[in-house]
């Protein structure tokens, strides 16, 4: 897999493998990695991660022809920061938070955080 990626998006697929093929068709992006739960797909300037719903989420959402617009926010982006608490200080002072959970990746760690808004997206930053 190439090094973390600066900036990219999630998205969250009831059909990870169909969505992962119009990436790769649409957007001209390879496959980096691929698990049971996800599909990570790369191009020189992008990394979109397609992760599977959770089961009982994905019973509820309906697929159509054409698809009806989704409002509730199936894509959640990243960005790389240089410093994990450097990002949840500044986003708490502008009225937004970095929540305390992290994971660990390959050659990141990674916390979810919300704007003054609500709108939840993740910050990233590099390790080792």
């Amino acid at each position: 897999m190439p090094s973390p990626a600066r900036a990219g998006i999630f998205i969250y697929a009831k059909h990870p493998e169909s969505l992962s093929d119009f990436y790769q068709s649409v957007l001209g992006m390879t496959v980096a990695h691929r698990t049971d739960q996800m599909i990570v797909l790369c191009s020189p300037d992008l990394q979109i991660v397609v992760h599977a719903m959770p089961g009982d989420i994905a019973s509820q959402v309906a697929i159509t022809r054409p698809p009806r617009l989704r409002d509730n926010v199936a894509i959640k982006f990243f960005c790389t920061v240089p410093s994990l608490s450097g990002a949840e200080e500044s986003a708490r002072a502008l009225g937004g938070n970095v929540f305390p959970e992290q994971w660990q990746g390959p050659g990141f760690v990674v916390r979810n955080a919300c704007d003054p808004e609500g709108n939840v997206f993740q910050v990233r930053a590099s390790v080792g």
